[in-house]
C-alpha cells in the first residue's frame, strides 16, 4: 500500500494509457530507473575519456554487438 496524489495518478494513467494505477506506477518506475541508469552511465563514461581506438571504432566499427544493459558505472567504479 502506498499513499499518492490521486490527480497525479489519474494523469499518469491517462498519459501512459495504463489500465490501472498499478500499471501506471510500474511504467513510471521503469522510466525513472531507465533515465537514472542512463544518467549514471553518462557520468561514468565522462570520467574516463575515450581512447583514440574507441573513437575510431565509434566512427567506423560495427555497433551491433554492444550490450545496452552494461552497468558502465560499475564497470568503471575504480576510476572515481
Amino acid at each position: 500500500t502506498i499513499t499518492m496524489d490521486r490527480e497525479k495518478a489519474a494523469a499518469a494513467r491517462k498519459l501512459s494509457g495504463a489500465a490501472s494505477t498499478s500499471e501506471a506506477v510500474d511504467i513510471a518506475l521503469d522510466a525513472l530507473i531507465s533515465r537514472e541508469q542512463l544518467r549514471r552511465d553518462i557520468a561514468a563514461y565522462k570520467r574516463i575519456p575515450p581512447t583514440a581506438e574507441e573513437i575510431w571504432l565509434a566512427d567506423h566499427g560495427s555497433h551491433g554487438d554492444l550490450d545496452d544493459d552494461v552497468d558502465w558505472e560499475l564497470l568503471y567504479a575504480d576510476a572515481k
